[in-house]
């Protein structure tokens, strides 16, 4: 069943902000001889065992976690005062291949808004800091794969949504519930 190549984890617990740990398993090794002490902080299934070498969901994360950890009270700020001429161009989005996109984008624009109005009090600072990072990299037109690119330039800013949203699930579904959204419709999962 193992692919040459291929990285599996299986879930190793529960971070302090609700993030799933994964433990790498090497499934050519036996259980005593088994890497116990790398973690990446992925969601999966309890109990699951997960291949993520194909989508680098891992490399994502961490790309989100180190952005997110730049943003600072200025950034957030200053992404206020650009959050509504964001939502009309986030609106207009026409990738068919990333169904979600746009409903996660206004998801999280409606969240940050939220919190810096202070109508919901209960986000992690975590959690809003990789909303504001998420939406200012799908704001950009040069980032890793250029907007004007097609399908290909939307890749990359579906993946750090999606990164975001998988990486605080627990509090973005906390929120959607609190104000009767359906999280199916936001979902990660495409």
């Amino acid at each position: 069943m193992h692919r040459a190549g291929h990285t599996f984890w299986k879930l190793a617990g529960t971070g302090p902000v609700g993030e799933r740990l994964l433990e790498r398993v090497d499934p050519a090794a036996s259980r005593g001889e088994r890497d116990q002490g790398s973690f990446e902080k992925v969601s999966v299934a309890p109990g699951g065992v997960a291949c993520l070498c194909c989508a680098r969901m891992s490399e994502i994360a961490n790309f989100v976690m180190h952005g997110a950890a730049q943003v600072t009270p200025v950034t957030l700020e200053r992404m206020l005062r650009n959050l509504p001429m964001w939502k009309v161009e986030f609106a207009q989005i026409n990738a068919p291949q990333f169904p979600h996109l746009v409903n996660q984008l206004e998801f999280l624009a409606d969240i940050v808004e939220d919190v810096a109005e202070g109508a919901y009090k209960e986000l992690t600072y975590h959690a809003l800091a990789a909303a504001v990072f998420a939406l200012t990299y799908a704001h950009r037109k040069n980032d890793l794969i250029p907007d004007f690119m097609g399908a290909a330039g939307r890749a990359d800013d579906s993946s750090v949504v999606r990164a975001a949203l998988i990486l605080h699930e627990k509090a973005f579904t906390q929120y959607a519930a609190k104000h009767s959204i359906n999280w199916e419709e936001i979902t990660s999962k495409p």
